[in-house]
């Protein structure tokens, strides 16, 4: 431990387990104070209560929706003074195949990874100008933002909006001190997947409950899944001042999986 991120307030989306309350957790033993939002209040109250109560809250927001994101600024900023990083981190997936894409399927993943994440640079930027002394925008994106999948259409475009929102934030935040970056995933062996595993199965995608995930993993070059362990410590260095020249930049941690 470096203590990177004391005396910072950073904010987690999605943070109530997976990936998103591993780099809660993360954060937190950097020595930043920690802000969990997640769907699940009573998830993101737990959550927060595994890190410690002095320096977590668990809060819950809908990312989808403007008021509920604003509120969550005002709690994290209300708790802890001031808000210096903020994590887009919450997203799900819902597959179909290609051709039995409904636009209730578009609709709702869009809302949630693309334009939850709109508003959640959108609001956090409102609350960095207001506070000064500029801020990090960290968004969660994915290797299926670089490459389409036919099972995963809609979320594949969410994360490809999720990469281009990151690039135009980046320009239109700069002269206010504020950097967007995004990290992007491949296969993350979290409850996510765990989830996506029974989904494929049903929609014929696997051959098995339980083996999607190897399946669609076959190709990675470091021969793996990936632990969330091996994702926190890229989004540790994009939320430290270890990062301060980096903006506009989308870092790939999936294995060597998409090459670009």
């Amino acid at each position: 431990m470096t203590n990177r991120m004391e005396g910072k307030v950073a904010v987690v989306t999605g943070g109530a387990s997976g990936m998103g309350f591993g780099i809660a957790q993360a954060l937190a033993d950097e020595g930043a104070r920690v802000v969990i939002v997640d769907r699940d209040g009573e998830a993101a109250e737990r959550a927060a209560a595994a890190i410690g109560a002095e320096s977590a809250l668990g809060v819950r927001a809908d990312v989808s929706s403007r008021d509920d994101v604003h509120a969550a600024v005002e709690s994290a900023v209300s708790a802890f003074g001031r808000i210096d990083v903020w994590f887009n981190n919450a997203g799900f997936n819902r597959p179909l195949p290609f051709l039995e894409v409904t636009e209730d399927n578009f609709r709702s993943i869009m809302e949630v990874n693309a334009l939850g994440t709109l508003i959640g640079m959108q609001e956090v930027a409102k609350q960095f100008i207001a506070q000064g002394g500029g801020g990090k925008i960290i968004n969660t994106a994915s290797m299926a933002g670089r490459q389409g999948f036919p099972a995963f259409a809609p979320y594949s475009a969410s994360k490809a909006a999720v990469i281009s929102l990151t690039q135009a934030a980046a320009r239109g935040l700069a002269e206010h001190d504020i950097t967007v970056n995004a990290f992007a995933p491949g296969v993350v062996d979290t409850p996510l997947w765990a989830k996506l595993n029974q989904d494929l199965f049903e929609i014929g995608e696997a051959t098995a409950p339980d083996t999607a995930m190897d399946d669609f993993a076959a190709g990675i070059i470091r021969g793996r899944t990936a632990q969330v362990a091996d994702i926190v410590g890229t989004a540790l260095y994009l939320a430290s001042g270890d990062s301060d020249y980096l903006t506009g930049q989308v870092i790939m941690i999936d294995g060597g999986m998409v090459l670009v």
